[in-house]
């Protein structure tokens, strides 16, 4: 009988360690208050993006930048889910889609938490961490953080309000 109570408790264990571990596995809706098409200024220039609603385990989306009536970069995202949870993947191009990473790069974020609204992730090189932020419906933030003594020290990057 003990044994019986033993190999019992030992299994439930596994699956409630096996279920609690799958459920923490963050999946795309993290991001889907990104959602949308926005515009903004950003140094002087109009800048507009637009991000896809999560579906097929990818949110894909771009950034457009103008500067004195031409454009001067394009970003290119791609949210992926991973085994760990959503990773963030984007390339800049110069005018003429010309690629400022090497051809087979790109800069990659790794998820890290989210809250109402907001979703964290932290680039491969542990330097950069970029937060998506919708402070309101109309209103959405890209924010970035940078290394500050023993925290992280956030500013706006890009501030965009929603397109109708």
């Amino acid at each position: 009988m003990r044994l019986f109570s033993a190999t019992a408790l030992l299994l439930s264990f596994l699956f409630f360690t096996a279920t609690a571990h799958a459920q923490s596995v963050p999946d795309l809706s993290v991001v889907a208050h990104i959602e949308g098409h926005w515009k903004g200024e950003f140094k002087g220039g109009p800048i507009e993006a637009s991000w896809s609603a999560p579906e097929g385990n990818n949110v894909v989306g771009y950034i457009r930048m103008i500067q004195g009536n031409q454009p001067s970069l394009y970003e290119i995202f791609a949210f992926e889910q991973t085994e760990k949870g959503p990773i963030v993947r984007v390339k800049h191009f110069k005018p003429g889609l010309i690629s400022v990473e090497d051809k087979e790069e790109a800069d990659t974020y790794y998820f890290i938490e989210t809250k109402k609204n907001e979703t964290l992730f932290e680039k491969s090189d542990k330097k950069v961490r970029i937060i998506y932020e919708l402070r309101k419906p109309n209103l959405f933030v890209i924010r970035r953080g940078t290394p500050k003594d023993e925290s992280w020290e956030f500013t706006d990057l890009f501030v965009f309000k929603r397109v109708k």
